[in-house]
């Protein structure tokens, strides 16, 4: 039976693909994550304040209206007035303008140390997933030996022996969350390796670092972008809890855990030297995983 379609609705679907801009084109798998993340408002709302936060680390020296070592012994302690909005320190720092400049270490340190994390994790793991069998069961019998130490534990431990410094510090919680990268990969290769694509890949002939590079991974990376959100908090905080060990950052940058540190002994008589940095890290981490949520159901729509 014909499909009956009259002139008006006719003009209705030319005003819907005229609304789209696509025409009939179908809309791409990235199209339609991308649609599915802007209707969750808790997303949106945690991707407005990364992208502010972000803001804030490249434009701090046009924000902070002081530098981070001004002093001012006439206001030691101040509380937050409209000249110093979050108050003073102990030595008469403005505190609003540390924890803008915070932003550029606690972030982007963050940041770094999941990415080494998946770098050197994710190759071992997409390389155990891709062949298996020997590979597979030397290389995460390895994974699971570091894996037997609790990561703070390990980032503590190699953090103190290598001294203080924001390099000592990527490497110590790089190395220490590394076998859970490894074991994610893994997984995300393994999900898509025994694919109709793949085996039809492998049956043309393509090199097994094309089939992992250009096929298994681009699929993959759903689960791996979603951990990665994620992952980023719980650096955040742990750059955060290791500085306040004195194991991070040094004094006196002001990286967020370090000036928490800094303020500890000020929690009963001002308390506002240790409130605000705690907020911009709640924030931070609150903001992270609200997008993560977000980016997990846009994905996959199937896990909501």
């Amino acid at each position: 039976m014909a499909k009956l379609v009259t002139p008006e609705m006719e003009k209705i679907n030319r005003k819907l693909k005229k609304k789209s801009g696509r025409g009939n084109k179908p809309a791409s798998p990235g199209r339609e994550a991308w649609i599915r993340l802007k209707r969750n408002k808790l997303a949106v709302v945690g991707m407005v304040i990364l992208v502010l936060l972000v803001l804030i680390a490249v434009f701090a020296n046009f924000i902070a209206p002081y530098g981070i070592d001004d002093q001012d012994y006439t206001n030691v302690l101040s509380r937050p007035s409209l000249e110093h909005p979050f108050g003073t320190d102990q030595y008469g720092r403005d505190i609003f303008s540390r924890v803008i400049y915070g932003t550029r270490i606690s972030f982007p340190i963050g940041i770094i140390c999941v990415f080494l994390a998946y770098a050197i994790g994710g190759f071992f793991g997409a390389i155990a997933a891709f062949y298996g069998e020997k590979a597979d069961m030397v290389i995460m019998r390895i994974m699971d030996i570091f894996q037997s130490i609790p990561p703070m534990l390990m980032a503590i431990a190699i953090a103190a022996s290598l001294g203080t410094g924001a390099v000592n510090l990527v490497v110590a919680i790089s190395v220490s969350t590394m076998p859970a990268r490894a074991r994610i990969v893994r997984s995300a290769v393994l999900s898509v390796k025994n694919n109709d694509y793949i085996e039809s890949a492998r049956a043309i002939g393509a090199s097994s670092r094309r089939q992992l590079l250009k096929y298994m991974l681009p699929n993959a990376l759903g689960p791996i972008l979603t951990n990665i959100t994620f992952s980023i908090a719980t650096a955040i905080l742990t750059v955060s809890s290791m500085s306040y060990l004195g194991l991070g950052i040094a004094a006196p940058t002001p990286e967020w855990g370090s000036m928490l540190s800094a303020g500890r002994t000020l929690m009963r008589t001002a308390p506002h030297v240790l409130v605000f940095p705690g907020v911009a890290i709640m924030i931070t981490v609150l903001a992270l995983n609200l997008f993560g949520d977000g980016l997990r159901d846009a994905l996959d729509p199937r896990l909501k």
